[in-house]
């Protein structure tokens, strides 16, 4: 399913989640929550602030809210330790400067960090909820304190009109065009082809393409008794051949061969206000900060496609 928006649900009484993830994958997301990755093992690479990011054990990088990212594992048996606050907790004292970098230059105890969220997540003792955000708070002070600052930039209008650009792309996606894309952003062909790159990590028609051969999965999954040239259409393919050959670029298998399970496994999304689930099947979370429920969005989903990061 194409992402949107994340909406994190915190636990009762604090508004700080923390856990370990294995093998992270996910899709082009955003969230008003700042999130907070350190590799405990392996390496992975992350989309964020329009640059790509590789960090290996012992890296750390803070996305600030409102940035668009995702990540992908490099190698198997990666393990990340995230921690996802409220920004309101470091509104008041940090909310005029932000990180120059996303990726921490210095090193931090952040797994002791870590470890004393969870046990205070999880005991629940009185006050639990003002704790964890003092830790925080700690923690997000002795960043800022390393790191190189440079005073916060809020999100301007051309990136809150490229957000809605993506969701009205997500809901028309078998009749848009590049022009329709164009027109939308009010840019030039050439400015809008380097700010969509620069944003997303990919060209326009690969973002829609991607988006087009998703529905179609979908609609092969769900047992659709359409035929492939009326799927093809419904999804916006201008041909049946042109229809086969993308499909194949982004699965490996002609639509008739399509396993019953296949997941497409790819990095371009689309934001909006709705909650989502943006990690992909291949991600497991092994450690929570809540012994029997996953973090993240409104609706559950099973284990092993766990809600966030």
């Amino acid at each position: 399913m194409i992402a949107k928006r994340e909406i994190w649900k915190y636990p009762e009484e604090a508004n700080v989640w923390a856990g370990k993830y294995r093998n992270s994958h996910n899709l082009l997301h955003w969230h008003y929550d700042c999130e907070f990755i350190y590799v405990e093992q392996g390496s992975i690479d992350v989309f964020c602030e329009r640059k790509k990011h590789h960090l290996n054990e012992g890296d750390a990088l803070f996305t600030d809210s409102g940035q668009i990212h995702y990540q992908r594992a490099c190698e198997p048996d990666t393990v990340l330790i995230v921690i996802v606050f409220d920004y309101n907790i470091i509104r008041d004292f940090l909310g005029k400067y932000q990180l120059a970098n996303p990726k921490l230059y210095n090193r931090y105890p952040i797994p002791e960090y870590y470890k004393r969220l969870r046990n205070v997540l999880r005991t629940h003792r009185p006050f639990y909820g003002e704790e964890a955000r003092c830790i925080v708070c700690e923690m997000m002070i002795d960043v800022f304190r390393g790191e190189q600052l440079v005073h916060r930039v809020e999100s301007d209008r051309t990136e809150a009109a490229f957000k809605r650009l993506l969701e009205d792309v997500g809901e028309r996606y078998a009749e848009y065009t590049f022009e329709d894309a164009v027109h939308f952003m009010g840019m030039s062909d050439a400015y809008f082809s380097r700010y969509f790159k620069s944003m997303t990590g990919s060209t326009f028609s690969q973002y829609l393409n991607y988006i087009r051969t998703d529905n179609a999965i979908r609609l092969l999954r769900d047992g659709s008794r359409m035929t492939m040239t009326e799927i093809a259409e419904k999804c916006g393919f201008a041909t049946i051949r042109n229809f086969n050959r993308i499909f194949k670029e982004h699965t490996g298998s002609a639509p008739s061969r399509l396993p019953n399970d296949y997941i497409l496994s790819e990095k371009y999304s689309y934001p909006s206000e709705k909650a989502f689930n943006p990690t992909l099947y291949d991600c497991e979370l092994i450690e929570s900060c809540e012994s029997s429920a996953a973090p993240g969005c409104q609706t559950p989903t099973a284990a092993k496609n766990p809600f966030s990061i």
